[in-house]
């Protein structure tokens, strides 16, 4: 290089030992020069290559880019008159050296290259180039050094010795610099950019690179969410790559650590007195650069990951959701809907709980061998020791992680099931409480949550003995190398130097020891969830070719021949060698007693089935209307449209055709109403009618309807059948098949299949099976009542004479309300507009949201505007109530009793203690250490090792303690409120069940109850961590360098409005976030629900799109999560850098008063100052965000209840009731405060023994009074009497444990038949088998190899609806009380079943006063009184003849059924 200059390159006395360095001239014009040319260069090729790749649209040439254009070619003439001026000097005789040559050249040629640059990245529609910034960066950085020595050299001699290279060198510097300000500054979008669509598109696509690399552009969003709650119009749209349809893995980008090595030097220049101070300034500058690279790389690090990682689960939830369309329903019953949400929700999140991990695989290692070659320099073998212990410390931290996992493992089990038995009480609270069987429910729950506490408390030793060694061992660690250090050589001597160096870098060595057992654990459980993932996707899939759908025989619309078809491989098949021909056009009926195919029949000609031989042949498009109506939750039209074009006039059609005109008038939005989960604010006859409107509006060939019949009144199923699929109806001339009960409608058919034990046994026009004779003979003489034997095939032809009247029919089944919101709540329809107005809808799970998420769709203008009619036209749903901005004290204080006051005292003295004997330990090493001058040995070294040990282990053990204690408060509290809720929702009255959708109340008990066990506490201790842990570092930085006092306050400052703008952000935008994460997990439940509708009318592709669109929703809240912990990293480790920078410069400032000691003191807690202020924010709006937990199951507990289980001064006197004597005395009820009577001053007296038939319109009141006996519903005013005494004095048990009612829905919970029949256990085996017997079970569950230990899935769903009614019956006869409710369930079972209930009752309740609800009049025909109720009055109570004989309302009823 000498050479190349002609003159000294480097020379130590200018540039180093001297209290005013420089850098030889040499050096300034070839290395110095050169640094910016060599990285443009290097970086070249692959910057091409980069923007070769990502063609963006070209940008217009505007006046910013002609000026870096411009400021480019200036910078090229400027270098290259530099070149010609040397040339010049040459021909006129001076030698100049080849560096003269060479820099102008390569400068000139790196400035043309610059330029070009400038317009290629515009051409690629680069906005704002990260590649240029760096190196005018770097032009300016390396021209300050000759800029300085210039102007001092020109001072030094007197003049300026080379005038024109003078002049052109201050031309390049101006010229640089502003090349440097001008390219900070970004370009106008590209041409043809997106940006013209998007209404709101990202900033991050169009931030410039300083911006990105700062998150500057996150900021506008920071500000705008401390201002006001963001909604979720202020989230920006995805980019292009990060939606769910381009979700693509890529690469991680590498990253490399920056060492700590900064600090040994600082430490090393304070010792020694002779160093000039530019060194230290130098010095603590360096540390400060580093430190902020270090953060500036570690986030664009993070950010990359954690995109990265997003998209991974993006695809994952995609694959599933596509998945679960097409598995079959053996797959299905193999996991649950909630397994599958599962796979969705928690193990697609652990991918992105593992990705910023991943790196550590090698990054670890790395680090830890970097730390023990750094250690093993400053203190040679002795560190051997330490690293020994911590080698040991790993199987140890490996144990404990292990244990962990399994107590997790069992711990999940318990809350699984937890979760399982809420949802069933939820789903069955009225039967409990009907039945009384609250308390046997409520003991098993608390069993259970025993169980699950009591491994929450063995996780929490385990964690805490974690704490422990963590905290111990680098501390540990420490001593033995120390001690091993100082004992090993007499000659050894302990400075500041080495014992804080070395501390230093036993802190840098606990992180990864710490990470891999952590990275280990994540590994596996990541694993695991792929595992699982991977089962469920290599599932069976349904064969789309199984039903042949191009070639048929002609004039048929679907053939079977010889097909035999099952549920499963290894089920026996459930229809075996079906031959089967339906005529084009045809109406067919499918008849056969319960659980002898029929449904199967209809789920085989959807391709439902696996088929095992034979074939089937469908011709055309199909709709399917199944027998319990799938209802999506959007509006009645878009149920109805179901993904269609809307075709005003067939919309009507359909309409009217289904009988919804009626309904529409009484819902409160019409035909915009939003429809709940599962359709639970509307009847089951309108689920079904609408689910019937769906396939009358799809115009299909073929149309597949089971039993859609069944779910109406009997005046409506003629209704239907005569307008949509009879003759004469809408789809008269399509091909139909429908699957029923109802024998009035088989005259009109043009085919009839009958099946019998999965075979069909007849087939044939009506008239030709009643000739043949044969089973189907048989079954109609059976079941058809007398009178119509005769009048068979007439009366089904006849049409009510009177339409006016069908419309008052039609209106009033409107206005029913067989399944209101749960079960029968029929309200009559004055009331029930404005009940309708109060419906609350199933709101999506949220953590906290406060304001109707308005659904996007597409077509939004005029759809807003419809929403927000339907909105002043009455609430549709009442969103759940969530606390917006601050967390109320309260809520801590709220938490804090729960805990236990004293616990909270002592946690917080327990922490202030381990604070004081840390400091007390570093502080005892830093007076030590100044002991280390070379004139006086240590010879106290023991005393010193033994106080420092002693220090060290006081301090885990007391973390040790308090982490204890802390999380035995929490279990406690966990306890404590988990009670409070469950025991207060057991209590609560019906209403709230009503109005309150269960999954509401199921996240108060799943999500919010585990945020209370797992979360909370883990928060609380972190928090107190961090705080305690930055107090203490201020503490010791102010103390030992006074100065530093100056610079808190300013920071501290800065610290708090960073932190109070992201905290109010990042708590709305995860509240948006799990708003609209939801509605990902409903839809796809729902989609899981009605997959076979879904594929049956091909819409499969739609809904991948609709699901697709919601977790993009999702994604729009959660990548501005992330940037916010990136925005405000970045933040909180420039406040940490200063202080680290301000430690160093003030050590360097009072160099002559401070000890090294002190100095290594001081540094160590400053770097350690960065880490804890950003836990400590991060902490705090985590604690923040999860306390609403506490918020919301204070909420919960604290509801209304119903009256006492048991009230002890005024129990029943024993066998009570005697006679069963029922008396209603002026007696008025209403279902709610606000709401019309239902019941009108009803006085009637029914004498025990008799059988009273209960029957009228929809709505007049029937099964409102029999929710009164039971005290479901409290009087308004009046009272009943039973045997004399009053029902409202006793407790709600002693009254409902001696009545006993067989429901319209039977519900059964998933456990044993022997609990579902008898859960207290009153009863011995026979009574259960005499029961079973009565109830026509007895063969059913002798057949099952378990007996009466056969285990009914959730709500029975192993069982057909008409066995579950059965159970019902037999839980009745073992009951045996004096009053029989009977809630007539007709609709779900055949006559044949029906017949044997009534038979039943007849013998097995002689004596007992019964009471019936009637659907089928003849049911009742034969008992003692009939009471009619119209509007919620007595209309006629007399005996059923003499009704018929006054030709009243009754006789009326009865000449509709053919009865009279």
């Amino acid at each position: 290089m000498d050479a190349l200059c002609g003159s000294k390159f480097w020379d130590a006395n200018l540039s180093v030992h001297t209290d005013n360095p420089d850098l030889t001239p040499c050096f300034q014009n070839s290395l110095l020069a050169w640094v910016p040319c060599i990285y443009l260069w290097a970086v070249l090729p692959c910057y091409l290559f980069y923007l070769r790749q990502c063609h963006r649209g070209y940008i217009i040439l505007s006046h910013l880019s002609r000026l870096k254009t411009a400021l480019g070619v200036l910078l090229w003439c400027v270098s290259w008159a530099d070149l010609f001026y040397t040339f010049h000097g040459l021909i006129h005789g001076q030698n100049s050296a080849p560096v003269f040559f060479v820099t102008p050249l390569l400068v000139g040629v790196t400035m043309l290259l610059a330029t070009l640059l400038i317009q290629y990245e515009r051409l690629q529609g680069v906005q704002s180039s990260g590649v240029l910034i760096i190196f005018w960066f770097l032009c300016v950085v390396c021209a300050i050094v000759p800029f300085r020595s210039k102007i001092l050299s020109a001072v030094a001699k007197g003049k300026i010795s080379d005038l024109f290279r003078f002049t052109t060198f201050y031309i390049y510097f101006a010229l640089v610099l502003f090349a440097l300000i001008l390219s900070c500054f970004r370009e106008k979008p590209p041409f043809f950019s997106p940006k013209n669509v998007d209404p709101n598109p990202s900033p991050e696509v169009s931030a410039s690179f300083l911006s990105r690399l700062s998150f500057w552009w996150f900021t506008k969003m920071a500000i705008l969410g401390y201002r006001r709650p963001l909604e979720e119009q202020d989230l920006w749209s995805l980019k292009e790559e990060d939606r769910s349809k381009m979700v693509v893995d890529r690469l991680m980008e590498e990253w490399k650590k920056q060492q700590k090595r900064a600090e040994r030097i600082l430490i090393r220049f304070i010792s020694n007195p002779v160093a000039p101070t530019w060194w230290g300034f130098l010095l603590a500058g360096l540390m400060f650069v580093s430190s902020l690279m270090q953060t500036l790389f570690l986030h664009q690090y993070f950010q990359c990951v954690f995109e990265m990682a997003l998209r991974l689960r993006t695809a994952i939830i995609g694959v599933i959701y596509r998945k679960a369309l097409v598995i079959t329903s053996a797959a299905k019953r193999e996991s649950t809907v909630g397994e599958i949400v599962n796979l969705m929700s928690v193990d697609a999140q652990r991918f992105v709980d593992l990705a910023p991990f991943l790196n550590l695989l090698w990054s670890a290692p790395l680090q830890i061998i970097l730390a023990i070659y750094f250690l093993w320099q400053t203190l040679g073998p002795s560190i051997l020791a330490g690293v020994a212990f911590m080698v040991l410390l790993i199987p140890l931290n490996g144990a404990v992680a292990m244990k962990m996992r399994a107590l997790q493992v069992e711990q999940m089990k318990f809350k699984d099931s937890r979760i399982k038995l809420m949802s069933e009480i939820l789903g069955g609270i009225k039967v409990l409480k009907l039945y009384a069987w609250e308390p046997i429910f409520l003991e098993k729950v608390e069993g259970i949550r025993e169980g699950e506490l009591r491994i929450l408390r063995q996780s929490a030793y385990l964690q805490a003995i974690a704490t422990f060694t963590w905290i111990c061992t680098p501390f540990l660690v420490t001593l033995t190398t120390l001690g091993v250090f100082v004992s090993l050589d007499k000659n050894n001597v302990l400075d500041a130097e080495k014992a804080f160096v070395s501390v230093s870098l036993f802190n840098i060595l606990k992180i990864p020891l710490n990470m891999l057992p952590q990275l280990i654990s994540s590994l596996i459980q990541t694993s695991v969830s792929l595992k699982r993932i991977q089962h469920f996707l290599s599932q069976d899939e349904l064969d789309p070719h199984c039903v042949e759908r191009k070639i048929i025989a002609p004039g048929y619309a679907v053939t079977v021949h010889n097909g035999t078809f099952t549920w499963a491989q290894d089920l026996p098949p459930t229809l075996h060698s079906l031959d089967i021909q339906v005529p084009k056009g045809a109406l067919v009926a499918v008849v056969g007693p319960v659980g002898c195919g029929k449904s199967s029949l209809v789920s085989a000609l959807l391709g439902e089935m696996e088929k095992l031989e034979g074939t089937v042949c469908v011709k055309g498009s199909v709709a399917y209307v199944p027998q319990q109506a799938w209802i999506q939750n959007c509006t009645l039209q878009e149920n109805i449209l179901f993904g269609r074009a809307l075709d005003p006039s067939r919309y009507q059609r359909a309409l009217e055709a289904c009988a919804l005109l009626a309904d529409l008038e009484v819902l409160p939005g019409g035909d915009q109403t939003e429809i709940g989960e599962k359709g639970i604010n509307l009847s089951g006859g309108q689920r079904q009618r609408v689910s019937l409107a769906r396939a009358v509006y799809s115009e299909a060939d073929l149309f597949l309807l089971d039993d859609p019949l069944s779910a109406v009144d009997s005046h409506v199923a003629k209704h239907i059948f005569d307008q949509v699929i009879g003759p004469e109806g809408v789809l008269a001339g399509k091909t139909r098949v429908l699957v029923t009960h109802s024998i009035s409608f088989l005259p009109q058919m043009d085919l009839i299949i009958v099946l019998a034990d999965g075979q069909v046994s007849e087939v044939g026009p009506y008239p030709a099976l009643l000739q043949r004779s044969g089973s189907f003979a048989n079954f109609l003489c059976n079941y058809a009542p007398d009178k119509d034997k005769e009048n068979l095939q007439e009366s089904s032809k006849t049409v009510l004479e009177d339409t006016d009247d069908e419309e008052v029919l039609l209106i009033e089944d409107t206005l029913s309300n067989h399944t209101d919101l749960t079960d029968n709540e029929p309200v009559m329809y004055e009331v029930r507009k404005q009940f309708m107005r109060q419906l609350s809808v199933m709101s999506s799970e949220g953590e906290g949201q406060a304001r109707p998420v308005l659904r996007r769709r597409p077509g939004s203008a005029e759809k807003v505007v419809q929403a927000a009619e339907m909105k002043a036209s009455g609430t549709l749903i009442q969103e759940e109530k969530a606390e917006i901005g601050t967390v109320k004290l309260s809520v801590f204080w709220d938490y804090a009793k729960a805990m236990g006051f004293y616990t909270i005292v002592a946690v917080c003295l327990l922490y202030s203690g381990q604070s004081a004997a840390a400091i007390g330990a570093n502080v005892w090493l830093s007076a030590w250490t100044n002991e280390a001058t070379v004139e006086r040995p240590q010879n106290n070294t023991s005393t010193r090792l033994g106080v420092y040990a002693a220090l060290g282990i006081l301090q885990g053990v007391l973390v040790m303690v308090s982490a204890i204690t802390l999380t035995v408060g929490s279990v406690q509290a966990a306890r404590s409120l988990h009670q409070a809720l469950l025991h207060n929702k057991m209590r609560s009255p019906q209403s709230f069940f009503d109005t309150t959708p269960s999954g509401r109340i199921l996240n108060r008990f799943s999500k919010d109850i585990y945020v209370i066990d797992e979360v909370l506490a883990p928060t609380i201790l972190m928090l107190l961590n961090s705080f305690y842990n930055s107090i203490s570092a201020l503490v010791v930085v102010v103390v030992s360098t006074p100065l530093f006092a100056v610079v808190t306050l300013p920071l501290a400052v800065f610290y708090i409005v960073v932190q109070r703008f992201y905290v109010a952000t990042s708590r709305q935008l995860k509240r948006l976030e799990s708003i609209s994460r939801s509605p990902i997990y409903s839809h796809f439940s729902e989609t899981v629900t009605g997959s076979s509708v879904i594929r049956a009318y091909g819409r499969s592709q739609d809904f991948n799109a609709i699901s697709d669109a919601k977790v993009d929703t999702n994604l729009r809240s959660s990548y501005p999560f992330i940037a916010s912990n990136r925005w405000l990293g970045v933040r909180v480790e420039f406040v940490g850098n200063c202080v680290v920078f301000f430690a160093a410069l003030f050590a360097v400032i009072g160099r002559n008063s401070l000890s090294p000691g002190l100095v290594g003191l001081s540094v160590s807690y400053a770097l350690q100052i960065t880490l804890t202020l950003t836990w400590m924010i991060r902490m705090m709006s985590d604690l923040e965000s999860n306390i609403v937990a506490v918020e919301r199951v204070k909420e919960y507990s604290k509801t209304e209840t119903e009256a006492p289980w048991v009230v002890e001064g005024s129990r029943p006197p024993t066998g009570w009731p005697l006679q069963g004597d029922v008396e209603f005395r002026n007696y008025s009820v209403r279902y709610r405060p606000g709401l019309e009577l239902v019941l009108k001053n009803l006085s009637l007296r029914v004498r025990g023994g008799e059988k009273v038939g209960i029957v009228g319109r929809t709505g007049a009141g029937k099964s409102s009074m029999t929710l009164c006996l039971f005290r479901i519903l409290e009087a308004a005013e009046g009272e009943i009497r039973i045997d004399g005494l009053n029902v409202a004095d006793i407790g709600l048990h002693d009254l409902r444990s001696q009545l006993t009612i067989i429901p319209q829905d039977p519900i059964l919970f998933s456990a044993s038949l022997r609990v579902n029949l008898d859960p207290f256990e009153y009863h011995s085996e026979e009574d259960l088998w005499r029961a079973l017997e009565l109830s026509h079970l007895h063969a059913f569950v002798s057949s099952q190899p378990e007996g009466l230990d056969f285990q009914c899935s959730e709500g029975g769903e192993n069982l057909s609806v008409g066995q579950r009614q059965l159970v019902c019956l037999a839980r009745a006869l073992l009951r045996k009380s004096r009053i029989l409710v009977l809630d007539e369930a007709t609709a779900a079972i055949d006559l044949e079943t029906d017949n044997f209930i009534q038979a039943t009752i007849r013998t097995q309740f002689e004596g007992c006063t019964v009471l019936t609800i009637a659907h089928r009049l003849n049911t009742i025909m034969d008992y003692t009184r009939v009471l009619v109720l119209d509007k919620g009055t007595v209309a006629e109570f007399d005996s059923p003849t003499n009704l018929i004989a006054a030709r009243g309302i009754f006789y009326g009823m009865a000449r509709d059924a053919g009865l009279a």
